[in-house]
């Protein structure tokens, strides 16, 4: 975190009043040698184009019964009171809350058989890294933004390569945004929320005076680089340099500024709403705005969080508010990357940490089922139009083409221009890990 320190409570000597210190916290920079970085990047053919990810928690696990893998032939207690209605694409069929995406199902890809949590308990890790919890190596596991971040950098000086949308929830998971893990804090993400907004202002500070500041930061710098052996000053330049290039330029304030969408657009998304659903996510469809304007103006991954799907009670009326929300919000998403010719390069996923049982219980809900759940993905030049997987009569096991969080990962990372099973990244402790664990790009999603 960068601060910029001034006298508490007090006026500097130029008589500017202001607060004890400008802060930027959670600011990305590359992390490979810029050759490296230009080979993986000709290996993919990608030289000069921005890939990006969006990847959307939709907190505490959405019910896969009601929303892409109804089962209609099933007890009534298995099946629910919702409705499968027919899709863009013969033969696939989803929930009669979802018609927007029903619409445009020849953009996106239902996955009907995800499965890696390993014990069913709440967490976002597993949606942001692709790896259970349990047996982390020194640092932790990073999530693929902060991955992204080290490995590619930004694509422009003034806008971090990785965006949390998330604000903070009652359950701290809830609101993460992913983690940095051993990819080490600089690449952690930024979060614009709260009062994180105000903080990318000057509020007074004069342009002159910030560099000023600037070339006092860089001879303590120097002074400390004298005494340090260890290259972690030296490994700070740039982490500086990315906090004064957004300092100094208007584009993430731009970015974030929803008031320059036409209305009409604005109107598409949805508002939602904006408060923090329980202990869970708001349901704020202008956070999907936000991250296309945010992976336009170049951010390479933008996470969100999602409301609060934990439905142990009430399943069905709960989702009557929750699905059409997110229906609007993420078809408008698609859509958008389409007719703005983004969509090749921005590939778009949305799930939960698990599913849930097929039995409802006696409170109208559904509880925790690790065995089995499902996902949403669209654009990055993934084939779609197609459903994945498919779960037996009951939707409570996996009958074909299970898919792991890791593969989903691999195959992400692939269409970012990233080997996953070749590049690595080293831990604290100095030991190489590859960005997934024997896990392969779907050729469902990638072949022909």
């Amino acid at each position: 975190m960068l601060k910029i320190f001034g006298s508490s409570g007090g006026r500097l000597c130029d008589g500017v009043s202001r607060r004890d210190f400008l802060r930027i916290g959670g600011l990305s920079l590359g992390g490979l040698a810029l050759p490296q970085l230009l080979q993986a990047e000709d290996l993919a053919g990608i030289r000069r184009s921005h890939k990006a990810v969006i990847m959307i928690y939709l907190v505490g696990a959405p019910p896969h019964q009601d929303m892409f893998d109804l089962k209609m032939d099933a007890p009534r207690e298995i099946r629910g009171p919702h409705r499968p209605r027919a899709t863009s694409v013969p033969g696939i069929q989803i929930s009669e809350h979802m018609p927007r995406c029903a619409a445009i199902m020849d953009k996106l890809v239902p996955i009907r058989t995800m499965y890696g949590s390993p014990n069913g308990d709440h967490d976002s890790f597993i949606c942001y890294t692709g790896r259970p919890v349990p047996q982390q190596p020194p640092g932790g596991w990073p999530s693929l933004g902060a991955v992204l971040s080290k490995l590619q950098g930004p694509t422009d000086p003034a806008i971090p390569a990785f965006v949390g949308l998330a604000p903070k929830a009652g359950h701290p998971p809830y609101g993460s945004p992913g983690h940095p893990g051993f990819a080490g804090p600089a690449h952690a993400a930024f979060r614009p929320s709260g009062p994180g907004l105000e903080n990318l202002k000057l509020n007074g500070v004069t342009l002159d005076r910030l560099d000023d500041r600037r070339a006092l930061l860089a001879g303590f710098d120097a002074f400390r680089r004298d005494l340090d052996r260890s290259g972690a000053v030296e490994g700070m330049d740039g982490f500086h340099q990315q906090a004064f290039n957004i300092l100094t330029s208007s584009k993430l304030l731009e970015a974030l500024d929803l008031s320059r969408e036409p209305a009409k657009v604005r109107e598409r998304y949805g508002k939602g709403d904006p408060n923090n659903y329980g202990d869970g996510a708001p349901r704020n469809c202008e956070h999907f705005l936000l991250a296309r304007r945010l992976v336009e103006a170049g951010a390479r991954c933008v996470t969100l969080n999602f409301g609060r799907w934990d439905f142990h009670s009430n399943n069905h009326s709960e989702l009557l508010t929750h699905l059409p929300l997110f229906d609007t919000a993420f078809s408008a998403l698609v859509e958008d990357l389409h007719e703005r010719g983004m969509a090749r390069d921005v590939a778009v996923v949305a799930w939960g940490e698990f599913g849930r049982t097929p039995q409802i219980n006696a409170d109208a809900g559904r509880d925790h089922w690790p065995q089995v759940g499902c996902a949403l993905l669209a654009g990055g030049g993934m084939k779609t139009g197609q459903v994945i997987g498919a779960t037996d009569r009951l939707g409570g096991e996996i009958a074909e083409r299970g898919v792991h969080f890791g593969e989903v990962f691999a195959t992400l990372y692939h269409q970012m221009g990233l080997d996953p099973n070749r590049i690595t990244i080293p831990d604290f402790s100095g030991r190489p890990h590859y960005l997934v664990d024997d896990w392969q790009p779907m050729p469902e999603l990638i072949g022909g």
